[in-house]
């Protein structure tokens, strides 16, 4: 029980440097400086289904991702 339980303990860990290192160098969790296409926010609604927030170049659109098919709910108008 003790090898098991240091098992899952040192793969955690290994599982939570990795997405640090990942995210310290820019390639998940972070659009590039210019890019066009970036996700701003994520929620989670249920097990299955999420919420997004994506930025495309000045635009936001709101997407809801999961379940049988991925929707469009719709584009975020920039107030003045």
């Amino acid at each position: 029980m003790l090898t098991a339980a240091s098992a899952l303990i040192a793969v955690l860990l290994l599982l939570g440097g990795s997405a640090r290192v990942l995210r310290a160098r820019g390639w998940v969790g972070s659009a590039q400086p210019g890019s066009a296409l970036a996700v701003r926010e994520s929620l989670a609604l249920d097990a299955k289904r999420r919420l997004h927030l994506v930025q495309c170049g000045e635009r936001r659109v709101v997407l809801l991702t999961g379940g049988t098919q991925d929707i469009v709910v719709g584009w975020i108008e920039d107030q003045p």
